[in-house]
């Protein structure tokens, strides 16, 4: 379904016959903060591209993608300490785009937090990963987010479309809790990778999953043709995400949505007609309050 789709409005060009490519063309940078002493800092560079060929190498689905279909990506790890050689504490940002019909316009579908990873590495050290067992926190905190990468794709193109993914994504974090790192635990906080896919899997929160493919394929998409009707389908979503919310408000996939929507929705808003923008303007500053300045443009 997704490549059929992009197949009908995203011709960038024809790919010779043969090159069909793996599907994420993600990017990783590594920032070293001050209280990583080390004067050998091939290591970090060495590790960006192991990282960065791991993801962008791998086969992860059965889906023939051809090289303008990739997922465009990015993966920000900022190492915090490193208490000893070849051991690093970092955080990571992860975030996802796909692009809007007829436009030049990338849309973000995924921007997630991930406070806490603690992982083991020395320089050309392999990366091996198992589907079906722990292998090292590296890749399976790599697997998880290319994963649920997929899955908030498939999702925008189809509804409910991610599925398979989220459950290999929910499978590599039922496999890493053996480990005891932290991240894969439900204790602790709740921003965390256990959280983020038991909210995705958790049929109380599927209004959400299925926001996502109303608000891109019947909203975004058709935008060019109809915006006030696409700004009414988006609402909709709006709505049906609000009953979500109203089962758990400090849910992290509720966060994780306006996270990658929140400046989109305030500029899709900030126009059109009033009493729309008014009543998106009520509903969006009750889901996200800690946010309600990013939103006053819509009712200016």
């Amino acid at each position: 379904m997704r490549n059929f789709l992009f197949l009908c409005f995203l011709f960038i060009g024809l790919a010779t016959p043969g090159t069909l490519a793996q599907e994420l063309n993600c990017i990783v940078t590594i920032n070293v903060g001050p209280k990583v002493q080390t004067t050998d800092r091939s290591v970090f560079t060495d590790m960006k591209n192991a990282f960065q060929q791991f993801l962008n190498t791998r086969k992860w689905t059965n889906d023939n993608y051809m090289p303008h279909e990739k997922i465009n990506c990015s993966i920000l790890i900022n190492i915090n300490d490193m208490p000893a050689i070849g051991i690093f504490s970092a955080s990571v940002q992860v975030q996802a785009a796909r692009p809007v019909y007829n436009t030049n316009y990338n849309s973000l579908i995924f921007n997630f937090a991930d406070r806490d990873w603690e992982f083991d590495y020395l320089e050309s050290q392999p990366l091996e990963f198992n589907d079906n067992t722990f292998t090292s926190n590296i890749t399976s905190l790599l697997a998880f987010y290319a994963y649920t990468i997929l899955g908030m794709d498939y999702d925008t193109f189809s509804e409910l479309g991610g599925t398979p993914y989220f459950q290999r994504a929910q499978q590599v974090v039922n496999n890493a809790q053996s480990s005891n790192r932290a991240g894969w635990q439900s204790v602790g906080s709740i921003r965390n990778r256990y959280w983020l896919i038991e909210n995705i899997i958790n049929t109380q929160f599927t209004d959400i999953r299925k926001t996502y493919y109303t608000y891109h394929r019947q909203g975004l998409d058709t935008f060019d043709k109809d915006a006030d009707a696409s700004r009414e389908v988006i609402l909709k979503g709006l709505k049906d995400i609000k009953k979500a919310r109203d089962i758990n408000p400090n849910a992290i996939l509720l966060v994780a949505f306006f996270d990658a929507k929140g400046r989109e929705l305030a500029n899709i808003y900030s126009e059109g007609q009033l009493p729309v923008r008014r009543e998106v303007y009520e509903l969006i500053t009750t889901m996200d309050p800690s946010n309600q300045s990013n939103y006053e443009k819509i009712i200016k």
